[in-house]
Formats: structure tokens, C-alpha cells, sequence
């Protein structure tokens, strides 16, 4: 065994054995059919992405489940990959030659893709070279791209099956566009956040007669496309004027007046402008009612032709412009406040607006059906449960989906129109050149590209071959659990059920585990406009990945958000420090031991080893079990208390005494290999977590063979090593100990000074206390240790405690300098009532309790309480030493 340096330094390890671990094939799968599979597929970060902790967080769980069911001797497949983020890389693609003073048009479409693929080349593996600094153990040698052949060719494919199954069509429908991004967005890509606004009450005159209606709009720039006026068929105000017509304002166009469920009476007038371009809610009416779509606002959110006098015009400007004509005119009745919610696109913040186009479309229902079936069956079991309700409710209620998006990066529609017969090819060919209708070759591709979700919501199956029936797909799939976060259960976790169960006729996992969002330490979501944004690359370079992943998980609760503190990730890398010095300590002291000579049958275990031996195997347990039901944060702190408290604070201070002599062979020999066993085991159980640290530390011990710890076993519970009675008898010692350097941190005895002590105990604890002797003498500094059953009188002056049912005595004489410390107590009491005094002074000022903000004035009540309670001990340690 080698000696470790006197600090870990990790950024002198991590690179190095992460490129040891790939050079040897450690993280890459095969298909093997006599040993259990276990797979996971990584849900595949944006192209154009940057590393940030949400990324490091569900990595880093996915790596802890990887590492720990190959340590437990499955066949495990972690399949990473990217994706290609159709409108996320258009929009960098854009700016980049924008700053050439280029746009796509001059490019051309083949120009323009010929730079986007050029931009992927370049920036795409950014993030997965990241991914590897956190010690992700995928198998890079099936690293998978949304939009590399095998994935393209199982988009086309389902594409086509599913128009023929008439779950693809095309139709005009009202849908959410982005004038930035230019493409439409799906409901759920559109962000709402609640802004002020105005509402603004218009009167529409009445055709036949004198007089007008009024109302009430927050966008009257769409009045101008306006095609009805429409009143709840119950609202007995307006009954007598449904059929009726008024003359739209600004326009001089007659409107009728409808009826229709949809409107609400209780809302501004109870009459409502309808606009069946420009709202998705007046286009459904529209639908319904036969009303014609006028187009007043086009794809650049400018005015169209449609408009008249305002044509050309920003969305924005025409809104000034209505708005001060209607004033002219006498038709602006009045303008309220208002709050409202204004749907943004959820890329570039642009809002959003809603414009009749044609799109093609998945129809929902059929599919849903049975995504909403295996949930409900537990099929498909989402941790926490919480989650299913989500998903069910938006499934219970989901609409059409919208595939086809206005870019030119990702996949192309596979439809191509003749340009001679008018015949529509729907087509599996990556190209068609021929019309199988008329022959001709004059054909013309679908513009559109399809949404990036789409190709997404193949990705468990298609990274493995389909629509081929590979060894991988038989091996692997179904994959064993997703882990994701709660922000895009809708976006893909239900694309990928859904579309599994129509094209694999079973889920595409068995368990979707849901993390929440890392937040800032004041508990906001971190994001550029906050500034608050956490970079884990620079995390690493000052801490280590090993403290990032431990104090990723450290504290966390499936589905719950957490903050994030650096005073947390100090604390994780003071528990890797703790571990190195520990492990540095064993491996000094246990330099001489060749642990393949000894006979366990030999060993002398004492009531420490027999402790310790029995603890490990149930935080093996523990932490296995937690593991299993993804309980993270709780592995975290059943290794880190037992680490740093049980084994590095208790267990090598026990056995120091038996190392350190040379009387007793087989009592050093059984402290040295019972501290090295357990060592071992704890890198085992910890590797999954800090893989790191404990690859480095394992190379060091003899029982590793230069052997990897990634590929060594996970530890097995030895049951018969579990004892109940040594784990009490333990833990009684251990608690007298404690009280017994309580007391003297409260006396302020100086730490060399041994001391007398005196045990006054039940006859059933005799026999036990006798035992651990030697214990509290050594980590206790008591010289002289009297234990009795049956003390006849006390010394004049003691300080006492009771610890289960035993009497702890501590004669002061010789403990402590009586006069000197009574004197020093004398003073801090002085101390203390100056405090008091200050306190109550404060808190009986009325203008102070009055005016002082509650925070300062609860402060000041808590600091009274804490000297009077100071008071109350001093008081006490007093009455002890007179």
C-alpha cells in the first residue's frame, strides 16, 4: 500500500481516471442475455446548451443509478445523445451570420444548413464533454443525435405510419406564432405571464336605429378584423339584439350580433368582439357560427392590406393609432387597468401572436387513450406520485398537436407535392424524385420542418435501431427509469408513452423519477435576467466534482426544489477532505499489514470492532434501499453520517490505542484489518456518488490489484455481523463519553488535563461499563475511573449528569482552579445582566416595539431569552462550585 498525499487535490485525479475509465470500456454496454439489463436514456441536451446545474443534476442521478447497478452486477446501458433544438439552434445560426451581415435568404435554404450543420460540428459536443467533468459513466460509443440517420429515418417512419393510420392531417387552424423566431409554437412552448394592461370599452353603433353597445377589449388593434359581436344566449339584456348587425368602428363594415356558450356575462359588458384570425377561443366560434377570418396582423406582427388605413403599420403602433381615431370619433367610451396574461414564446420572450395558418397536426385522442390507460394501471409509475395527477390532467384534456414549425433546421416534413397533377406524397424515402400518380418530376418538398418534440418523443427506441428489430432493442428496451425534470413532463415524458405504446406496443420505461429546480439561495429560479446563474464547470474547478454531486443530492427530496448555497458545497468538500484524511490515516497504519494473511476466525474483535462491523452492514442496507426507491438525499445522509460521525469521529479513535502498541500482535493486526475492511466498504458504497475520490483512494489499498473500484461488487449485507446488544452497549459508552466532554467544555478544562471520574450505575450496566473502560478513559482524558453500584457519599464539590440510567460524577477538585473559575463566572455573569438590562431597556421603549420593523424587535426578544437562559446555567455552575 502507498501513502496518500496530506491533501486530495481533485483537479490532479479527475481527468485522469475519468480518461482511464473510457480508455478501458468500463461505461460501455453489451447485450448479454444471461445477465440482467439495466438501462437509462439520457434525456438529450440541446446543441446549442451550455452546461448548468439542472443539466448537473439529473446527470449526476443518473450516474448514481448507473454506477450503482453495474457495482450490483447487471449489464447496464447509460445511451447519451443531443438534440438538434430546431428553433433554439436556428435562432444562434441566425445571430451568426446576422453578425456577417448575412441572413438566410441571401444563404438559401442548403447554404443555410450547410452553416447550421457547420455550427453543430463546432459547438454540439460542448455539452457532452462538460457532462464528462461531472464523471458521467455513459456509453459514449452509442452517443445518439436527434438528427443523425438512424433517428431521421425513424422520424420519417412514423410520420408516414401515422398519416396513414389518419393520425397525421393538415388543416388551417388558428395557432401561436412567434414574430421573432417566425414558426408557430405549441401550447405548451408559449410562457403566460401575468402583466398590466388596459382594457378598452369601444362602442360599436347599431346598424338600424339610434344608439350602440359597448365592448371591451385589450388588444384594439384586432377590432379591425373583427366578424361578429357575440352575447351569452342567456343574458336576457341582449336577447332582443341577437341577429341584429352593428357597423364595426374605423372599418364602416357591417358585424352581426351572435349567440354563444362561450361568452361570459360577468366579464366587462357581456359583450365581446369576435376576431376568428386572432384568437384561438373567437376562431372556435367562428367555426361554429360560419363567420368569415379576416387577417389584419401578419407573420412580422405588422398590419396587412386587410387592415386599410393602418396597413403596415407595427402591432404595437396600430394600437396607438385605433385608440386615438376612436377618441376622434367619439368611441372610446373609457380605458381601465388591467391585469392580464400575455402568452411569450418560451425562447426569445417575443409575444406571441395567434394567426390562422396551415399547419399539419397529430390528432390526440386515439393516442392519449392509452398513455393515459398504463398510468392509471401503474405501468408506467411516476416518483413522487404527485406527478401522475399532472400528467393525467393534461392528458385527460389535451389538444391536437401542431408538429409543423416555419425553420429550416431539423427534420423536414417528408411530404412532397406535384407540381403538374396536384397529387400529395407522404413518403418514408429520405427523397422522392418521381410522382407515382403522372411521373413527372417537377416535385416540390413540404417547407416545414417538424417540432423538435417529435423526434424527442422517439428517442428511448430510435436510439436503438428502429425501426429495426436490433439486439439492443431486445436487450434494453423497455429502459428502467427516466429521470427528468418536472418542466417537461408535458413537452416529452407524455410524447415518449404515447408514442412508445403506438410503435412498441409497451412503455418506454418503467419508472419516470421527477427532480425539481435548483434555485438561488433567496429561493428564486436562476436565469440570465437575475444574474443568478450558477456555472458548474467553475463549481468543479474550485470544488471538485465530487462535492458538486454530493451536494446535489444532499438534502434532496423527489419532486421538491432545492437551494442552492456555497456554504453547502463547502460543507460537501469538507466531507471529501474528512474521507482522504481518514483513508490516509488507515492506509498509514495498516502499511505493514497484508490483509490476504489473515484468518478472520483469529481476529480478537473487541465491543468497537463488533460496533462498527454491525453499524456498516446496516447503512449497506440502508443506503441500497434508498437507492431503490430513489430517495438520494437519504443515501446522503445515512453515508455522511456514518462517515464522518461513526467512523472517522468515533471508530478511529477507538482502535488508535491497539495501533499504536506492538504489545499485543493480533490486537493490532485485528484494529488494522477491521479498519481497513471497513474502509474498503465505504468506497464501495460512496463510489456511485463521489466516483472520483474513491477510485483514487481505492488504487491505493492492496485488495484493489490495480483493479478499477467502478468494476468491483457492491457491498453485501454480512446479517450475521448485525448485533443489536453490541450496538446498545456502543452507544451508552459513546453517550457517557459525550456527557463527560460536555462537561468539561463547560468547565473549560484544559484538553491535556486528565481527570476523575466516577460512574454510579444500575448492577445490570456494571458488567458493560467495566467493558468500555478503557474507552472513556482514552477518548474521555479520565485518569482515575471509579464505577460502582453503590456510591456511600459524593464529594463535597461535583458536577453531574445522568446518561442512561448511570450517574456521571466529576469531582472539581483537580478538574478545575475552584476560585479562579468562580471568579471568571462572577464576571461573564456580570457580563450577562449588562446584556439583560440593554434587552429589557429596548424592548420597554414603546417607540422602539412601535416603529422598529418586527424582524429587528423579534431579534431583540430572542437575544433576552438567550441571556436569561445563559443566566440560568451560570447560576447554576455557581451553586455547583460553592
Amino acid at each position: 500500500m502507498k501513502k496518500l498525499p496530506k491533501t486530495y487535490d481533485p483537479g490532479k485525479v479527475e481527468d485522469k481516471w475519468y480518461e482511464y475509465w473510457e480508455e478501458k470500456g468500463f461505461f460501455e454496454a453489451e447485450t448479454k442475455p444471461d445477465r440482467e439489463s439495466f438501462s437509462i436514456v439520457m434525456p438529450p441536451p440541446n446543441i446549442t446548451g451550455q452546461l448548468h446545474l439542472g443539466h448537473a443534476l439529473d446527470n449526476t442521478l443518473q450516474d448514481i443509478l448507473t454506477r450503482w447497478k453495474r457495482m450490483k452486477g447487471y449489464n447496464t446501458l447509460w445511451l447519451p445523445g443531443t438534440d438538434h433544438a430546431s428553433i433554439a439552434t436556428e435562432v444562434k445560426v441566425v445571430d451568426k451570420i446576422r453578425d456577417e451581415g448575412l441572413d438566410k435568404d441571401s444563404l438559401g435554404r442548403d447554404g443555410f444548413l450547410k452553416r447550421a450543420w457547420e455550427w453543430k460540428e463546432e459547438y454540439g459536443g460542448r455539452i457532452t464533454s462538460q457532462l464528462r467533468k461531472l464523471g458521467s459513466s455513459c456509453d459514449w460509443s452509442r452517443e445518439r443525435f436527434t438528427m443523425d440517420e438512424g433517428c431521421s429515418r425513424a422520424v420519417r417512419e412514423v410520420f408516414v405510419e401515422l398519416y396513414k393510420r389518419g393520425l397525421i392531417y393538415q388543416g388551417d387552424y388558428i395557432v401561436n406564432w412567434c414574430p421573432d423566431c417566425h414558426t408557430t409554437l405549441s401550447d405548451i412552448e408559449v410562457e403566460h405571464e401575468e402583466k398590466e394592461g388596459k382594457l378598452y370599452h369601444i362602442k360599436y353603433p347599431l346598424k338600424d336605429g339610434d344608439g350602440y353597445i359597448t365592448v371591451a377589449t385589450t388588444r384594439p388593434e384586432t377590432m379591425l378584423g373583427d366578424t361578429a359581436v357575440a352575447v351569452h344566449p342567456g343574458d336576457d339584456r341582449y336577447k332582443d339584439l341577437v341577429g341584429s348587425h352593428v357597423v364595426l368602428p374605423l372599418m364602416d363594415r357591417e358585424i352581426p350580433i351572435i349567440a354563444d356558450e362561450y361568452v361570459d356575462s360577468e366579464f366587462g359588458t357581456g359583450m365581446v368582439k369576435v376576431t376568428p384570425a386572432h384568437d384561438p377561443n373567437d376562431f372556435e366560434m367562428g367555426q361554429r357560427h360560419d363567420l368569415p377570418l379576416v387577417k389584419v396582423i401578419d407573420e412580422d406582427a405588422k398590419m396587412t392590406e386587410e387592415a386599410g388605413d393602418y396597413a403596415g403599420l407595427d402591432r404595437y403602433e396600430c394600437r396607438e393609432k385605433v385608440v386615438e381615431d376612436l377618441k376622434k370619433q367619439g368611441l372610446l367610451e373609457k380605458i381601465e387597468d388591467h391585469q392580464h396574461s400575455v402568452g411569450q414564446c418560451y425562447r426569445c420572450d417575443t409575444v406571441i401572436e395567434p394567426l390562422v395558418s396551415k399547419q399539419w397536426f397529430v390528432k390526440m385522442k386515439p393516442l392519449a387513450e392509452p398513455a393515459i390507460r398504463i398510468v392509471k394501471e401503474g405501468k408506467v409509475r411516476f416518483v413522487p406520485e404527485r406527478f401522475s395527477k399532472v400528467y393525467l390532467n393534461w392528458m385527460e384534456n389535451i389538444q391536437d398537436w401542431c408538429i409543423s414549425r416555419q425553420l429550416w433546421w431539423g427534420h423536414r416534413i417528408p411530404v412532397w407535392y406535384c407540381q403538374d397533377c396536384g397529387e400529395t406524397i407522404v413518403s418514408k424515402e429520405e427523397e422522392v424524385k418521381v410522382c407515382p400518380g403522372c411521373g413527372s418530376e417537377n416535385l416540390k418538398q413540404d417547407e416545414d420542418v417538424l417540432d423538435t418534440w417529435f423526434s424527442s418523443a422517439l428517442w428511448p427506441f430510435s436510439t436503438m435501431g428502429w425501426p429495426d428489430r436490433t439486439e439492443d432493442l431486445d436487450y434494453f428496451y423497455p429502459t428502467d427509469v427516466l429521470v427528468t425534470g418536472r418542466d417537461i413532463i408535458f413537452f416529452w415524458v407524455a410524447r415518449m408513452i404515447f408514442m412508445a405504446l403506438e410503435f412498441m406496443d409497451e412503455p418506454p420505461f418503467k419508472d419516470v423519477y421527477i427532480h425539481g429546480l435548483i434555485r438561488d439561495a433567496l429561493g428564486r429560479k436562476m436565469s440570465k435576467s437575475l444574474g443568478n446563474g450558477i456555472d458548474p464547470l467553475e463549481v468543479v474547478e474550485k470544488y471538485g466534482a465530487d462535492a458538486l454531486r454530493f451536494m446535489l443530492i444532499t438534502g434532496n427530496t423527489p419532486g421538491n426544489d432545492m437551494r442552492f448555497r456555497e456554504e453547502r458545497l463547502e460543507a460537501s468538500r469538507n466531507f471529501a477532505n474528512k474521507i482522504w484524511n481518514a483513508a490516509r490515516f488507515i492506509l498509514m497504519n495498516t502499511d505493514d499489514l497484508d490483509p490476504s494473511e489473515i484468518d478472520e476466525n483469529d481476529l480478537k474483535l473487541t465491543l468497537a470492532d463488533k460496533w462498527m462491523l454491525s453499524r456498516l452492514q446496516k447503512v449497506i442496507e440502508e443506503v441500497d434501499k434508498a437507492f431503490e426507491k430513489y430517495y438520494f438525499g437519504e443515501a446522503a445522509k445515512v453515508l455522511y453520517d456514518f462517515i464522518w460521525s461513526e467512523f472517522c469521529d468515533w471508530y478511529i479513535e477507538l482502535i488508535k490505542p491497539r495501533l499504536y502498541q506492538d504489545k499485543d500482535v493480533m490486537e493490532k493486526r485485528t484494529a488494522q484489518y477491521t479498519g481497513l475492511k471497513v474502509l474498503e466498504k465505504i468506497l464501495r458504497l460512496l463510489h456511485p456518488v463521489m466516483p472520483f475520490i474513491t477510485e483514487e483512494i481505492w488504487q491505493q489499498l492492496s485488495i484493489s490489484n490495480g483493479e478499477s473500484i467502478m468494476i468491483s461488487s457492491w457491498p453485501e449485507v454480512e446479517s450475521e455481523l448485525i448485533n443489536e446488544e453490541v450496538e446498545e452497549h456502543m452507544q451508552l459508552i459513546m453517550n457517557i463519553i459525550k456527557s463527560i466532554r460536555n462537561i468539561r467544555n463547560e468547565m473549560k478544562v484544559n484538553p491535556g488535563r486528565r481527570i476523575t471520574a466516577i460512574l454510579n450505575s444500575p448492577t445490570q450496566k456494571l458488567e458493560l461499563l467495566e467493558a468500555g473502560a478503557e474507552y472513556i478513559k482514552d477518548l474521555a482524558r479520565v485518569k482515575e475511573l471509579t464505577i460502582t453500584e453503590s456510591l456511600q457519599k459524593k464529594p463535597d464539590k461535583v458536577s453531574t449528569a445522568v446518561v442512561n440510567g448511570v450517574e456521571i460524577i466529576l469531582p472539581l477538585e483537580g478538574m478545575v482552579d475552584l476560585e479562579k473559575e468562580v471568579e471568571r463566572l462572577k464576571k461573564e455573569m456580570e457580563k450577562v445582566d449588562f446584556e439583560i438590562n440593554r434587552a429589557r431597556g429596548k424592548l420597554a421603549n414603546e417607540g422602539f416595539v412601535n416603529k422598529a420593523p418586527q424582524h429587528l424587535v423579534e431579534a431583540e426578544r430572542e437575544k433576552l431569552k438567550t441571556y436569561q437562559d445563559k443566566k440560568e446555567k451560570l447560576l447554576s455552575r455557581l451553586k455547583e462550585l460553592k
